[in-house]
């Protein structure tokens, strides 16, 4: 027997496909997703701001001659978690966080992609992109677009 695959299933996609005539609650998935982003990135910060080399170390490049940069890295993608964590209260009302993150994610492997083609950046590196930015994207993506409909729903109830 086959697992079931709830991310496939309609409830999980009734939100963001949802006309817009009717408001509808957020669900309790999104709440989760930004719960694990946000829990993801305080750890992956926090690991790399308390020992710098560790991504170095785990594929095998050449540790950086300035660690306090990576750290800064680190601090960033911490200040991240505590954006996700704030935004899981309620996606539909931060979603100016989600979409801060969302782009990061986008921006992130294509800044990577375009390093590795100009000889900056080793492939090894890429191992970081499918936990760090593509598993995000497709539920990043969906409560943008819930919150957009729910925006857009709002915006025609106050103008009739």
């Amino acid at each position: 027997m086959n697992p079931p695959r709830r991310w496939l299933r309609s409830d999980y996609l009734s939100a963001a496909m949802t006309p817009v005539s009717e408001p509808t609650p957020t669900p309790i998935w999104m709440h989760r997703w930004l719960v694990a982003a946000g829990i993801y990135n305080l750890i992956w910060g926090a690991v790399t701001v308390l020992y710098p080399p560790w991504l170095f170390d785990l594929t095998g490049l050449e540790q950086p001659n300035y660690p306090f940069i990576w750290q800064c890295v680190g601090m960033i993608v911490g200040v991240y978690g505590i954006g996700y964590l704030a935004a899981a209260s309620d996606p539909v009302r931060h979603w100016p966080i989600v979409l801060v993150g969302f782009l990061g994610k986008i921006f992130g492997p294509l800044g990577y992609a375009m390093g590795v083609m100009r000889g900056d950046v080793p492939p090894a590196f890429g191992w970081t992109l499918p936990t760090n930015d593509l598993l995000w994207w497709i539920p990043f993506g969906m409560i943008l677009l819930h919150a957009w409909r729910q925006h857009r729903n709002e915006a025609g109830v106050r103008h009739e």
